[in-house]
């Protein structure tokens, strides 16, 4: 007995000997060293390791900014002074473009959009609804105001309205797109928190079917387009924007031209009024 006792403790301790010199091996001669960079990149990020910029989190990110596989103005939560500073670090001079923000392209809340005779009674969030019934809206394009996109937003920038469509706050925006990813309806877009002028609405329905289903639906009336040669175009019964012509847009009382809202100015804060 005493000799097995024995032998085990001699064994356990040899192993213990062999693998104490291997690692010690490993550790000397197989050691990756690490660019000082990525830690200093790292220093200059937000933190925030929402993924917004497609990477795994700040550290993936500052290492890919390090390798050259991404420029540093591609984290849109970093502020211009930071990403102008990890430019220094890396000899290079980097642009950072404007703030972007989201912008939430339908006005269709409980006051305007039509909803259908049955109840929806399943799970209450967007997902759900939107592949389940397709929401308890007769649009099929619109919001379907179950806050998704309030709850995944990591800071804490939009809230839902009492007429059950989210509201962005700009302060807080960062930009990082989470919201735009998780809207199952894709009615969440990023631009230029200067923009102001929007399409507020997804239907493609015909005009009749749009009108029926939402009071401040687009239905494709091509009113905008011809009043505004240049700066609307209208696809599939819908008005899109032309952004260079802008200043256009800017300059005239939209709301006599588009009777039902869809095209309008935000007026800030991601609200329609």
């Amino acid at each position: 007995m005493e000799n097995t006792v024995l032998m085990a403790i001699f064994t356990m301790s040899g192993l213990s000997l062999f693998f104490s010199i291997f690692l010690g091996f490993a550790d000397k001669f197989l050691r990756v060293e690490e660019n000082p960079l990525i830690a200093k990149v790292n220093e200059l990020l937000p933190g925030a390791n929402c993924g917004g910029c497609g990477f795994a989190g700040c550290y993936d990110f500052a290492t890919k900014v390090v390798e050259g596989k991404v420029e540093p103005s591609a984290c849109s939560v970093n502020d211009s002074d930071n990403v102008k500073e990890i430019g220094a670090l890396l000899g290079k001079e980097v642009q950072s473009g404007p703030k972007l923000v989201a912008r939430i392209m339908c006005k269709g809340g409980k006051a305007e959009a039509v909803r259908k005779q049955t109840e929806y009674h399943g799970p209450k969030t967007c997902l759900a609804m939107h592949v389940l019934s397709g929401g308890d809206k007769l649009c099929f394009y619109g919001c379907l105001g179950g806050g998704d996109c309030v709850n995944v937003c990591p800071f804490q920038a939009m809230f839902m309205n009492s007429n059950g469509l989210p509201v962005v706050i700009d302060e807080l925006c960062t930009g990082c797109g989470i919201c735009v990813q998780n809207c199952p309806r894709n009615i969440i877009e990023l631009h230029p928190i200067d923009r102001k002028v929007f399409v507020f609405c997804k239907n493609q329905d015909d005009p009749r079917t749009s009108a029926q289903v939402c009071k401040v639906a687009c239905t494709g009336c091509s009113v905008c387009a011809r009043k505004l040669d240049g700066a609307v175009k209208i696809e599939n019964n819908l008005a899109f924007l032309n952004y260079e012509a802008l200043e256009k847009l800017e300059t005239v009382e939209l709301s006599e031209i588009c009777k039902t809202g869809a095209l309008s100015k935000l007026k800030g804060n991601g609200n329609f009024n």
